[in-house]
């Protein structure tokens, strides 16, 4: 009994260790406070740990939804990645979140790109940030975030794009689609779903408070007033005229089972937008999802909290961390 006993209790503590190992990164963690915005930003800076600096940054530009400074840890490996590059990261908390102030339900993307603008002439006086070799990373959402900063700054060394799209309504349609195409929908279901979209979309044009939407569509979906503030605000954004003005190289990351975004639509913009000589590159992941998350994986909550405590690198889509240290060191070539 006893051995068997010690067996068990070895075991559990080993794997503890393993744990703790998996989830202690390369990196050096500092809690800042980001000024000169329309109000402070509490969020993260992660640098080397080694060397003395100053360092490159790369600043990142959340998507959707309440994320913080660290997206419960889902960025600490692509800092850790970006780190040994040479590159530190900066991250926040939007706001509203983990005793931020503000609502980021009330931003616009204009307002997001402010804000992300913001952060950068704060890192830009810091005696550890180098000045001239700061980069954007963005997902999702921030794809009509980052061409604006872009477009106005450039100045910066690189921006990572990882599943972004190029218009707002585009691709609420193209997702709507996709999702009802996986759940098996019939006919008919989807006619209704576009049927409710258009009408969303009708109110969206007219103005129309909450209170008038959700009177004309019943049930809201989950839809609460600062939301529909939010789509109200950002309904109409498009990417296309600030990546025409981008001349900053740019790396597309793009995920082959992506039912978010219409992967195939934001490449052919990308391509189109972005000729200058050399300043695209793009990267595929064929069986990632729009996460950048194999999809065997985000299929399987089981599998994902299995990894995400035993071996959160693995999280990723095969390649996603080296391409991204490859490109932080060398953006013109990538390699």
């Amino acid at each position: 009994m006893l051995p068997a006993l010690v067996t068990v209790v070895t075991l559990l503590l080993a794997g503890g260790g393993w744990v703790v190992y998996q989830n202690t990164y390369a990196i050096r963690e500092e809690p800042v406070t980001i000024t000169g915005g329309a109000q402070p930003l509490k969020g993260v800076l992660a640098r080397p740990t080694g060397g003395r600096g100053p360092y490159g940054l790369v600043v990142f530009v959340h998507g959707d939804g309440p994320v913080d400074a660290t997206h419960d840890s889902f960025y600490r490996p692509a800092w850790e990645a970006l780190a040994r590059a040479g590159y530190a990261s900066l991250s926040w908390n939007k706001p509203g979140l983990a005793g931020a102030p503000g609502n980021w339900l009330h931003q616009s993307m204009q307002d997001r790109a402010a804000e992300t603008m913001a952060a950068i002439a704060w890192a830009k006086t810091r005696p550890d940030i180098d000045p001239e070799r700061i980069g954007l990373w963005g997902a999702s959402q921030a794809g009509w975030v980052l061409p604006t900063v872009a477009a106005r700054m450039p100045e910066l060394k690189f921006v990572i794009a990882v599943s972004p799209a190029i218009n707002w309504l585009r691709q609420g349609r193209y997702n709507l689609l996709a999702e009802l195409r996986q759940q098996g929908a019939t006919q008919q279901q989807i006619q209704a779903a576009l049927a409710r979209s258009d009408t969303t979309l009708r109110h969206l044009r007219q103005g129309s408070t909450f209170e008038q939407y959700r009177a004309a569509v019943g049930d809201v979906e989950g839809m609460t007033a600062d939301r529909w503030r939010f789509v109200q605000a950002n309904y109409t954004a498009d990417a296309s005229k600030d990546l025409a003005r981008m001349r900053t190289p740019v790396l597309l990351m793009l995920g082959g089972h992506d039912i978010n975004v219409d992967v195939a639509e934001t490449e052919a913009a990308y391509r189109r937008l972005l000729a200058r000589p050399g300043q695209l590159q793009v990267r595929h992941y064929p069986d990632a999802t729009h996460s950048l998350v194999p999809k065997d994986v985000e299929d399987s909550q089981l599998k994902t909290l299995f990894l995400a405590v035993t071996a959160p690198r693995s999280l990723f889509a095969e390649d996603y961390l080296e391409d991204l240290r490859r490109y932080a060191a060398n953006p013109e070539t990538g390699r």
